[in-house]
């Protein structure tokens, strides 16, 4: 039971909103976002955890899937929102003061 938790905390801070809007490049999450065919034009650095994660639900459905059965609302998303929300509170200093410098940071160009 304790490896299993383990191995769900390792995936879920692996797609982490937070970690893949906070720690990696700016193009990195823009590119991220692009790939999944999402409608964010744009990504605020304060609680960017958050909106990656809201951005990964209003994307386009992938091939082969109806758009009337939700596919995008996985529960894993769910729970990465709330971790990712927890995440952005305590770098919240730090993210208000990358928004401040740098702005947003920009999917579409």
């Amino acid at each position: 039971m304790r490896v299993q938790a383990m191995v769900l905390a390792a995936l879920t801070l692996a797609g982490c909103g937070t970690i893949q809007t906070v720690v990696r490049s700016d193009e990195a999450a823009a590119n991220s976002v692009k790939k999944q065919n999402s409608y964010c034009g744009s990504v605020p650095r304060i609680y960017s955890g958050v909106t990656y994660d809201f951005c990964t639900l209003h994307a386009a459905p992938g091939p082969g899937i109806d758009e009337q059965t939700m596919s995008n609302a996985n529960p894993i998303v769910l729970i990465d929102a709330v971790i990712s929300g927890a995440l952005d509170t305590l770098l919240l200093p730090y993210t208000i003061y990358r928004q401040q410098v740098d702005g947003s940071i920009i999917v579409t160009e």
